[in-house]
């Protein structure tokens, strides 16, 4: 058996860095005016940090007795005294500091490399003072980009940046982004900005590092779209051009055609003139832009509930372009359940979705990007018998940023098209059914996949599924 004191150890070396005996390091810490000196060891200095352990290394107390010197110009002697503490004693008090002081530690301890308070102080900023973040966030930006290992306030003010874009970008100047914080940016399927926007943010950034170029495109040379080229060579890629109107291209992408790549022009451009065009690569979905009142889900994002809808409708798909290009979004979903937060007993779905028409199920399936689900515009019983109707069908995504690979299946047998067992979810036919293993103790947990009462079995991999969420909505038309 062993037991440990630590806060009389800690206390003891508090105590021997406040000691004027017995130190064989000096810091010399802060600029002019603001400097300070301050007496330290070096064998414990060397332990706890890896930054001053290297530069001890070349600074060892001489044979005559002159002392190792370190000098942290970076550094403020206040800052230095704050981290010091922590080196000696394990201690950091952030109760009585200003958030911008708290911010200096983060960096203070990043060129340390004391890793453990660099993740502490990281978090502890994120969750407790992010309206300060917001309030300062082009300080806060600009210095978790100058550094290499501050990634999770790099990656909370990306998430800030693509949920409120026009909130932040009035803050700052949007051109003085690095551009490792722009791709991460206009990589993001939840950015919240219309493409023609992320464009032309991306054009200004583009010309912004270029300053000597006039703005206006005609005025160009080969030489300069070459530089322009150049400059966005990453982000460029990023852009969904095949989300823009008709409109759009042609006012704010044609002039700058000589930016795109040859095939991409020429597919976007056969895109507008032939519905039925092919273009050469996989095209993605428009970005998972918020419509306050239409969904709220986990598991989808807005193309996809425009894609249903459209389903729902019977809507024509002539121009397959169209559904990048407009979102069709006539109903309200009403979440009646969601897995993960209701629970996956088969009781508690029947409870929650039973006697209500108009209902659509989306399953996320464990372990891959697919989702699977079905329409059901008759309702849900528990009454262990077939549901009869002819509108209902069920569907498959690859995954919810792709519109290839998306099947629809439509009923082909009304009389056996919904599935009611009081020991099971959701049933379409013996089709799709979300089922509960008899071994399982959490409830549902497995989605069966077959062909038998609709037209086509919508995944080509196996009959069974392992489930880990699924949602229920009854839809509801919206006002106009």
């Amino acid at each position: 058996m062993s037991s440990q004191f630590f806060p009389k150890l800690s206390q003891n070396y508090i105590e021997l860095l406040n000691d004027d005996e017995y130190y064989d390091v000096t810091i010399e810490a802060g600029e002019d005016p603001n400097v300070n000196i301050f007496r330290a060891h070096m064998n414990i200095l060397c332990y706890r940090s890896p930054y001053l352990r290297r530069a001890l290394a070349s600074n060892k107390k001489n044979n005559d007795n002159t002392l190792a010197h370190i000098k942290l110009s970076n550094i403020s002697p206040e800052i230095l005294k704050i981290i010091l503490k922590y080196i000696y004693g394990g201690i950091l008090s952030l109760d009585e500091q200003e958030t911008s002081d708290i911010l200096k530690v983060l960096i203070a301890a990043d060129e340390l490399l004391l890793q453990e308070i660099v993740e502490y102080l990281q978090n502890y900023l994120i969750e407790n003072k992010s309206e300060w973040i917001e309030q300062h966030f082009e300080l806060v930006h600009q210095t978790s980009f100058q550094r290499n290992n501050l990634l999770k306030i790099q990656q909370f003010c990306t998430n800030l940046m693509a949920k409120y874009p026009e909130k932040i970008f009035k803050s700052f100047d949007f051109t003085s982004l690095p551009e490792k914080s722009l791709i991460l940016l206009i990589k993001r399927n939840d950015l919240q900005m219309n493409e023609i926007e992320v464009w032309e943010h991306v054009l200004k950034w583009g010309l912004a590092q270029n300053p000597t170029l006039i703005p206006d495109p005609d005025t160009w040379t080969d030489d300069d779209f070459k530089t322009v080229e150049n400059t966005l060579k990453h982000c460029l890629p990023l852009i969904r051009f095949f989300s823009l109107s008709s409109k759009e291209f042609l006012q704010k992408v044609h002039p700058y055609k000589k930016l795109l790549k040859h095939q991409l022009y020429e597919d976007l451009l056969n895109s507008y003139l032939d519905p039925n065009y092919e273009p050469k690569d996989n095209i993605s979905f428009p970005r998972n832009i918020k419509v306050d009142g239409i969904i709220d889900s986990k598991i989808v994002n807005l193309s996809i509930v425009s894609t249903i809808s459209r389903w729902i409708d019977k809507v024509e798909i002539n121009d397959k372009f169209s559904q990048l290009r407009e979102l069709y979004v006539p109903y309200k979903f009403k979440l009646l359940l969601r897995a993960s937060k209701d629970g996956f007993n088969p009781g508690t779905f029947h409870t929650l979705c039973d006697d209500k028409a108009y209902t659509v199920t989306f399953v996320k399936i464990k372990g891959t990007e697919e989702i699977l689900g079905g329409y059901n515009p008759s309702t849900f019983i528990s009454s262990d018998s077939w549901g009869k109707t002819k509108d209902s069908f069920i569907f498959s995504f690859k995954n919810t940023y792709s519109f290839k690979g998306s099947i629809i299946s439509k009923v082909n047998d009304m009389d056996c098209a919904i599935n009611n067992h009081h020991e099971h979810g959701p049933g379409f036919g013996n089709d799709l059914i979300l089922d509960a293993a008899k071994e399982s103790v959490t409830g549902i947990n497995t989605i069966i996949c077959k062909k038998e009462y609709y037209e086509k079995k919508i995944s080509d991999t196996k009959e069974e599924f392992a489930i880990e969420d699924y949602e229920v909505f009854q839809i509801i038309k919206r006002k106009k």
